[in-house]
C-alpha cells in the first residue's frame, strides 16, 4: 500500500516536472528573442527555401496538363460538341468551359419532329439519302436526328462564327464612296464552313428568327443559309441534293427560290436546288459593300474601234435636264473613257443651253417630238414617244 503511494507520488512529480519544462520552454525562447532585439518568427521561409520540387510532383503536373490540353484539343471531343459554332481553339475553350454561345446564331424555336419526319421519309424515303448534314442544332436536337434517322449517317457541320463587329450596316453600307481613287473597297469576310469529308444528300439547317421588323436583315440568318447553299453547291457525282431548312420566317430567296420549292409543313422547308446555278450565285460578293470601283482605273485596257460606240441620251421639251447631262458627260469622262457621246435634243433647247452641252463633250443631234396618243395635253408623258 505504502509502495504504491511512493509510486503515485514520484509518477505525479515526474509529470509535474515534465509540464513545467514545455510550459518553460517556449518561454525562454520568447524573451531569449526580445532580449537579444530579434522579433519572434517560425523558420517556414527556410525549410521551403531548401524544398525542392520532386521529380514526381514534376511528373504528375505535366500529366495533368497534357489531360487538359488533349480534353480541350481532341478532335472527338469537338466532334461532339452540340454547337455549329468556331473550331478555333480559343472559342472552343470559352464554349467548353464556361458555355459561351454566340446569341446571334441561337434559335429558340421548338422544332415539330412530327414535320420533320414525314417530309423526309415522305418526299425523300429513307433509302434516298445516305448522308445527313446537320448544322446549327443543339446536342439535344442532334440526339433527336440521330433517334429519327438511324440509318443514315449523321453528320455534325462545323461553322465559325462570324466577328462579333460584323453587322448588315457593313455589309449594306447606306453610303457606297464611289469617289474612291485608290483602292477597291472590300466587304468584310464571312468564315466558310468545314468540309464534312463525306457525301451527303440532305443539308439540314436551323435559322435563326428575330420577332423585329428587319428579322431578315440578320448576320447570322444569312451567313447560315450561305454556307448551306456552298454545301449543296459543291455537291459532286450528280446525286440529288436536298436543303432542309427550320425557321418561322421565309428563307432568302435568292439563293433558295419558290420553284425550288420542293414542300413545307410548318417551320419546315424542304428545297432542291440546282447546283450550277447555286455556284452562279455564290459567285457574287457577299453584300453591297463591293459593288463601288474606284472612278480612275489604272492601265485600262479597250479593245475594238471606239467610233463605233458611244454613250447617247435623249433631252427635249424642256431645259432642266441640261446641267444633268453635262455632269453625266463629265463622269463618263473621269473613268477614262473615249466613246463619243451624242445627244438626242429638239427645238425646245434653246442655243445657250446647247453650247453648254458641246462644251461638255457631247455631240448634238436634233430630232423632231413625237407625242404620245395617250396622252393628256401638257402632262409629263405627252412626248415620251420620242
Amino acid at each position: 500500500m505504502g509502495t504504491s503511494d511512493g509510486t503515485l507520488e514520484s509518477r505525479h512529480r515526474l509529470s509535474s516536472t515534465n509540464e513545467d519544462m514545455y510550459k518553460r520552454r517556449p518561454n525562454r525562447g520568447k524573451y531569449r528573442g526580445v532580449e537579444n532585439g530579434k522579433s519572434f518568427h517560425l523558420p517556414i521561409q527556410d525549410k521551403t527555401a531548401n524544398c525542392k520540387f520532386s521529380p514526381l510532383k514534376l511528373f504528375l503536373a505535366f500529366i495533368v496538363c497534357g489531360t487538359l490540353f488533349t480534353i480541350v484539343y481532341n478532335p472527338q471531343v469537338y466532334q461532339n460538341d452540340n454547337s455549329s459554332s468556331s473550331s478555333s481553339g480559343p472559342s472552343f475553350v470559352n464554349r467548353w468551359i464556361w458555355g459561351e454561345a454566340d446569341p446571334r446564331y441561337i434559335s429558340n424555336l421548338e422544332i415539330d419532329w412530327e414535320d420533320v419526319e414525314y417530309i423526309i421519309n415522305g418526299m425523300i424515303g429513307e433509302a434516298d439519302y445516305y448522308g445527313i448534314g446537320i448544322l446549327n442544332f443543339n446536342r439535344s436536337e442532334i440526339n433527336q436526328w440521330r433517334n429519327l434517322f438511324p440509318k443514315a449517317k449523321q453528320v455534325v457541320l462545323h461553322l465559325n462564327y462570324a466577328a462579333g463587329d460584323l453587322t448588315w450596316e457593313s455589309l449594306y453600307p447606306e453610303w457606297i464612296d464611289e469617289e474612291e481613287e485608290e483602292e477597291v473597297p472590300l466587304c468584310p469576310s464571312l468564315p466558310k464552313i468545314r468540309s464534312p469529308g463525306s457525301r451527303i444528300n440532305l443539308i439540314a439547317v436551323k435559322l435563326p428568327c428575330r420577332n423585329e421588323g428587319n428579322w431578315s436583315r440578320d448576320v447570322a440568318r444569312l451567313h447560315l443559309q450561305l454556307e448551306a447553299a456552298r454545301l449543296a453547291a459543291s455537291a459532286k457525282g450528280g446525286y440529288p441534293v436536298h436543303v432542309l431548312i427550320i425557321t418561322r420566317c421565309f428563307p432568302i430567296p435568292n439563293l433558295f427560290t419558290g420553284k425550288e420549292l420542293v414542300t413545307r409543313r410548318g417551320s419546315v422547308w424542304l428545297y432542291k436546288p440546282n447546283p450550277s446555278v447555286l455556284r452562279e450565285k455564290l459567285q457574287l460578293p457577299v453584300g453591297s459593300c463591293e459593288l463601288a470601283l474606284p472612278l480612275k482605273v489604272k492601265d485600262r485596257v479597250y479593245e475594238g474601234n471606239p467610233r463605233r460606240e458611244a454613250y447617247a441620251t435623249i433631252l427635249h421639251s424642256a431645259h432642266v435636264y441640261v446641267c444633268g447631262a453635262i455632269a453625266a458627260a463629265q463622269s463618263i469622262r473621269m473613268v477614262g473613257s473615249n466613246r463619243d457621246l451624242v445627244i438626242l435634243i429638239d427645238e425646245t433647247i434653246s442655243a445657250y443651253h446647247r453650247s453648254g452641252l458641246e462644251a461638255a463633250g457631247w455631240k448634238i443631234r436634233t430630232i423632231q417630238r413625237i407625242r404620245n396618243p395617250k396622252a393628256e395635253k401638257d402632262a409629263y408623258n405627252e412626248w415620251n414617244y420620242s
